[in-house]
């Protein structure tokens, strides 16, 4: 059976900026349920007083803070070195049967050069490479036979270290680029390892991405 409370909470969850905003506390309650009012009558299929649904969203309001609140920011708190490198070029290439070769080749190179930022990821049709641009010359000799879809320079990178314990706690990401985006923060490429991951922005905005990652310490 439909309640006022299960037919806000789904409409809630539909909306994450919503559902952030309300976890914040920074929404007038009473404008939002008047605006929300059509829609949830139209679910629950009859009438409802704005006075029930503004007591819906507030003990929803209540839980999601406290989940927003409590496990996640624990471990945010623990957020260790932050590593930025700038001077970097983010290339992506057509997958084909040769370009691993090439990489191999590539990293031979990067091994004589140990202060040169290198990540790689594969996907199902393409190849990223983000690199130092000191070696562009080289990426674009050796993948000169490659196809390459996009080339795109000025870039640097953020590296957080996260505390183990991140795997086991849901929303960690979402609530780190939430944060991002908030800021206008457009991410070229996100890498992670299971302790770590890289976000690669636009020089322009190295500075207000570190001090919002840098600021999730202190929440």
């Amino acid at each position: 059976m439909k309640t006022i409370s299960s037919v806000v909470e789904q409409y809630i969850k539909k909306k994450p900026f919503l559902q952030s905003a309300l976890a914040q506390g920074i929404i007038n309650l009473t404008s939002l349920s008047r605006i929300i009012k059509p829609e949830i009558e139209e679910q629950l299929g009859k009438d409802i007083r704005n006075g029930a649904i503004v007591m819906a969203l507030k003990r929803l309001s209540d839980d999601l803070e406290f989940r927003a609140t409590h496990k996640i920011i624990k471990v945010l708190k623990n957020i260790g070195e932050i590593t930025v490198r700038s001077s970097l070029t983010d290339y992506t290439f057509l997958a084909s049967d040769t370009i691993l070769s090439q990489q191999a080749k590539l990293l031979e190179e990067i091994n004589a050069n140990q202060d040169v930022f290198y990540t790689s990821s594969r996907g199902v049709n393409e190849i990223n490479i983000v690199i130092s641009n000191v070696m562009d010359s080289t990426v674009e000799h050796l993948f000169q036979s490659e196809q390459c879809t996009q080339k795109a320079e000025n870039l640097s990178s953020i590296t957080v270290k996260l505390p183990a314990e991140n795997v086991s706690v849901p929303g960690i990401y979402y609530f780190i680029f939430q944060r991002l985006a908030w800021e206008g923060i457009v991410l070229y490429e996100v890498i992670s390892t299971t302790n770590e991951f890289t976000i690669i922005v636009n020089d322009d905005h190295v500075d207000i991405a570190f001090k919002t990652i840098k600021d999730l310490k202190t929440l």
